[in-house]
């Protein structure tokens, strides 16, 4: 099965370009949904993780047909205190 890490971030936000930086450098390919631009599927995603701290990531579980089987969500203080934190735990989901 194939997983997908989707981060959502804003241009301004240091963290998030701090963390995106991270993640290239240990080759986690990753999608960025800016949420000025995705305003209705961060609105979303806020509802559901009733959290709306950035970065914030979903990951995916895609199968065979490429359909998400399964979802995952990483919300700052909630699931992770750090940056680095959140790269080892994205690092246990995908690779």
């Amino acid at each position: 099965m194939k997983k997908v890490v989707v981060i959502y971030t804003m241009k301004t936000c240091p963290f998030c370009s701090e963390v995106k930086e991270m993640l290239k450098e240990e080759g986690i390919n990753f999608y960025t949904r800016d949420i000025d631009e995705h305003k209705d599927e961060y609105d979303s995603f806020v509802e559901l993780t009733s959290n709306d701290y950035l970065p914030a990531f979903s990951i995916l579980t895609l199968n065979e047909e490429l359909n998400v089987d399964k979802y995952e969500y990483m919300v700052p203080e909630e699931s992770f205190q750090s940056l680095e934190e959140a790269v080892e735990k994205i690092k246990k989901h995908v690779l």
